[in-house]
């Protein structure tokens, strides 16, 4: 490594005190780098803007990800600033220079039979049946109308000037208020109204009066989100789920279902509450992810 590098490492530890697993990484970031300049035959003091980029392109068509490529820009970006407070170079050939944008990950969705069988699911016999009433009408709102969290436990048992939402049996909607403030409403399904309707005769016997709460926890107020995602993790593990569920894995599975029968990605836009249809676009992906796994499986051409 060349003496430059060598004395940033230096400043690194004992005037920046960085850490030793962090001066670890920038030893090993810089050693790549001296490996890059050694490759090419240039001179650290003289790379420029544009060899700097070839650096950055390099390391992309090595296979690096996105995050390891922006650490390591990190490093060497952080190497010639120091560098050029010392008056060694006179730009920082890193400056500006950023790695590609990771891909966004696909939400996760549970499969058709799974998400059936998370929401019908009955726990064992000493479980309080007022509760389970409760849990059941909230797995199914929110896997059958894709609510989110909020609006799930904004929702009031009747309709007023401060209710965030409110659900109407008699017209089986479901009204909420979405994120940004937005209002939208959205079909209640047959499943969902029996279980909100078990829930409602069981209700009066947990809520406080005068709580205006539909789902309330077990002292009778409005249920909190962290009581949401406890009961329904505990009810995917006692349903055998393969993975970890929390109320926005139903919401995808709402989405991702829905668009895999219908193909109507406009329509799901509006149930979703979303905005933009590229935020709804992307269980497209998971669509095709659906189609793929079946053809894998099921084509003679598919196999090895």
């Amino acid at each position: 490594m060349t003496a430059d590098f060598e004395e940033y490492l230096q400043h690194a530890r004992v005037q920046q005190r960085l850490s030793p697993r962090t001066l670890s990484i920038y030893t090993d970031g810089l050693e790549r780098l001296q490996a890059l300049l050694a490759e090419g035959a240039i001179d650290a003091r003289s790379l420029t803007i544009t060899q700097a980029r070839r650096f950055a392109a390099l390391l992309h068509r090595e296979g690096l990800g996105p995050k390891s490529i922006a650490l390591l820009l990190s490093v060497w970006r952080s190497a010639y600033r120091w560098l050029g407070l010392q008056g060694r170079v006179a730009l920082n050939p890193f400056d500006g220079l950023r790695a590609p944008k990771a891909p966004k990950p696909l939400p996760k969705a549970l499969g058709v039979d799974d998400a059936v069988q998370l929401a019908s699911h009955a726990p064992d016999e000493a479980a309080d049946s007022r509760l389970e009433a409760r849990d059941r009408a909230m797995v199914e709102l929110l896997y059958g109308a894709g609510l989110r969290a909020a609006e799930l436990i904004g929702l009031d048992v009747q309709a007023s000037g401060q209710a965030d939402g409110w659900v109407d049996l008699q017209s089986t909607e479901i009204h909420v208020l979405g994120k940004g403030g937005k209002r939208r409403s959205t079909p209640l399904g047959k499943a969902a109204a029996e279980a909100l309707r078990a829930w409602l005769a069981v209700r009066g016997q947990l809520a406080v009066a005068g709580e205006t709460a539909l789902f309330v926890g077990a002292r009778g107020h409005r249920i909190s989100g962290s009581t949401l995602r406890t009961m329904l993790s505990a009810r995917a593990v006692s349903a055998g789920m393969p993975a970890h569920v929390h109320p926005h894995m139903l919401r995808h599975s709402f989405a991702s279902h829905l668009l895999q029968s219908s193909g109507d990605l406009r329509a799901v836009q509006e149930l979703l509450g979303h905005a933009h249809i590229t935020t709804t676009q992307v269980y497209t992906q998971l669509d095709h992810q659906h189609l793929a796994r079946i053809y894998d499986a099921a084509h003679p051409r598919a196999k090895k």
